[in-house]
């Protein structure tokens, strides 16, 4: 019995000293999770903090309907562009955005015909026959482009006040009418500078400006409408143009030219009178001569054929001709005329006669040899 008696306490003795054992195990425990600072976060606590406090995650709602105000948000309560104020962050999501600028747009010009010079034909008369007879040139230069690849043209004159400035401002006008053609005219005769005279526009930097470094070949180019012919301007007048343009800042400015545009014509000075002409033949793809009828001595142009190359000669074009255009061009404009006619009577402003009125004038004559 004293036997069995020992083994029951010490089995007793065993399982009270395991109990004790976890007690103080889980007293050990409850101790360590109460033995923090005072007031100190948990880290589930710490977490929620940081979430909380971030700037980036606390978004509120009225915040979340608004995007940035630009301009063209301005004016929309909210800064939104989208309705009812409901905006996304995500770029390039707001809508009916006013469209950019073109990167190198040019200043455009209304071109009136009333105010235009009247032998400014392409433009105050484009159904005349006179006006068709500058077509006929555009045909030859068209192709001229296509079958010798001419595409830059100096157009020159034996002396003053003989047209071919008229002659380069009518063919690029039709230049620029033809689809697809972008066309720039540029006044090189820099002593004596009027493209923009004849059109009625001002502009105030053209090319003496670019050669002179004060502005980008973009700033000074303008556009003309309807036609869509663009016009560098000579700009201020000035002495030292042989310089200039034989110079390689204007070897630049024809190259970018070329690379802009289909066809460039080069109003250029007189070739009987300065060698800017020449210089510029030198660097251009053809030339046209222009003369007046009753004015230039053929021993003139004798000589100054000479001085072109016959690989760049496109032709020569007489001006002021004593003789008319063909019959079926008279036809022609007889049949718009009395249409143009009809259409003024029917307006009631007493137009009707203009085109015939200004046919009498002593108009410019374009005819290709």
């Amino acid at each position: 019995m004293g036997r069995v008696f020992d083994a029951i306490r010490k089995s007793s003795t065993t399982e009270n000293g395991s109990e004790a054992k976890r007690e103080e195990s889980t007293k050990t425990e409850r101790r360590s999770e109460g033995s923090g600072v005072a007031g100190s976060p948990s880290a589930k606590e710490v977490e929620e903090q940081l979430f909380a406090g971030s700037t980036i995650m606390a978004i509120s709602k009225e915040a979340a309907r608004s995007s940035a105000s630009s301009a063209h948000t301005a004016d929309v309560p909210g800064g939104s562009a989208l309705p009812a104020g409901i905006a996304s962050r995500d770029a390039g999501a707001t809508l009916d955005a006013a469209g950019a600028t073109r990167a190198g747009g040019f200043v455009s010009y209304d071109i009136s015909p009333a105010r235009v010079e009247p032998h400014l034909v392409a433009v105050s008369q484009p159904r005349s026959a006179y006006c068709e007879q500058f077509r006929a040139l555009r045909t030859r230069i068209l192709q001229a482009g296509e079958k010798m690849q001419m595409r830059a043209l100096v157009v020159t004159s034996a002396g003053i006040a003989e047209g071919k400035t008229l002659t380069a401002l009518n063919l690029g006008w039709l230049l620029a009418q033809t689809e697809g053609v972008r066309c720039l005219v540029i006044d090189s005769d820099l002593r004596r500078p009027c493209a923009t005279d004849y059109f009625g526009i001002d502009a105030n930097v053209g090319l003496s400006e670019v050669l002179g470094g004060q502005v980008n070949l973009e700033d000074a180019i303008v556009r003309l409408d309807p036609a869509g012919l663009h016009l560098l301007p000579g700009g201020k007048p000035r002495d030292d143009v042989a310089e200039l343009l034989s110079g390689p800042t204007y070897t630049r400015i024809l190259n970018e030219a070329r690379r802009m545009f289909d066809y460039v014509i080069i109003d250029a000075p007189p070739l009987g009178i300065f060698t800017d002409a020449n210089v510029l033949m030198s660097r251009a793809d053809g030339a046209l001569l222009v003369v007046r009828a009753g004015k230039t001595r053929y021993s003139v142009i004798d000589k100054l054929l000479d001085q072109i190359p016959r690989e760049r000669l496109l032709g020569v074009v007489l001006n002021r001709a004593a003789e008319q255009p063909e019959a079926n061009s008279y036809y022609y404009q007889y049949r718009y005329s009395k249409r143009e006619g009809e259409i003024s009577s029917g307006n009631g402003n007493g137009k009707g006669n203009r085109l015939a009125e200004a046919q009498r004038e002593d108009e410019e004559v374009a005819v290709l040899n």
